[in-house]
């Protein structure tokens, strides 16, 4: 009797939990897999003000070639310093947002063996462009900008043709976010030009040479007279 009844209550509260959510129905939509899996709002954002999301969804759904997103959720955003976002130009911001996109499908298992630098939509994956680099530990991803590191936090969706992994932070790009190259220190000492050591011709100011001598230049005629102690006096020739 007592098995039937704990039958009857394990069977009666299965019915009763939620399913799981289904894939969003239809072609596959980078926009709708985030907002199912909530928590990315400011990355959704971004990515319909720059047809990014657009650009994404129409390489999926025609073509075969594979992406792979790197998503930051919302409290990476938050922890930018203040107006990082406004700053940015239009078209930095298009860049930062395909710098979160890589043009090929990687598995978490095909990070370990990826080739550094990763190539990016945004372009150029040379140092000082859009460098993108992975290093993995066990199952653990860190991503490497030159300017900031992350590390991949979950799976959020994957289909073999589309990865989407959550970042724990904004990946920031060295071509927007680095600090500039310092500007050469002038030299401590100018240099001078010829003539400002050559003498002043009929000057009567003229200083000592290490012979222990001083030369008075008088009328286009020099007159040399050691030096000791005492009065210097100088006669006119």
């Amino acid at each position: 009797m007592l098995l039937l009844v704990l039958l009857f209550y394990c069977t009666k509260t299965l019915a009763q939990s939620p399913a799981q959510a289904p894939a969003p129905a239809g072609p596959t939509n980078i926009t709708k897999i985030l907002e199912k899996a909530g928590q990315f709002t400011s990355f959704i954002r971004l990515l319909s003000i720059t047809e990014v999301g657009d650009q994404i969804n129409t390489q999926l759904n025609n073509s075969n070639q594979g992406l792979t997103v790197f998503a930051p959720a919302d409290n990476a955003f938050s922890s930018l310093k203040s107006g990082t976002l406004n700053s940015l130009s239009d078209q930095q911001k298009v860049a930062l947002v395909q710098f979160h996109v890589l043009p090929t499908f990687l598995s978490m298992s095909q990070f370990q063996t990826a080739s550094n630098p990763l190539r990016t939509q945004a372009g150029n994956s040379d140092s000082g462009q859009f460098p993108l680099n992975v290093t993995t530990s066990g199952n653990q991803v860190n991503v490497s900008t030159g300017v900031d590191d992350a590390t991949v936090a979950n799976t959020i969706y994957t289909d073999n043709q589309l990865a989407v992994y959550q970042v724990d932070k904004v990946l920031l790009p060295l071509s927007i976010f680095g600090s500039p190259a310092p500007v050469p220190a002038p030299s401590a000492l100018a240099k001078k030009s010829p003539a400002a050591d050559a003498p002043v011709s009929g000057s009567d100011d003229v200083p000592a040479d290490d012979s222990g001598t001083i030369g008075l230049a008088m009328h286009g005629m020099l007159m040399v007279i050691p030096l000791g102690v005492g009065v210097l006096s100088a006669r006119w020739l």
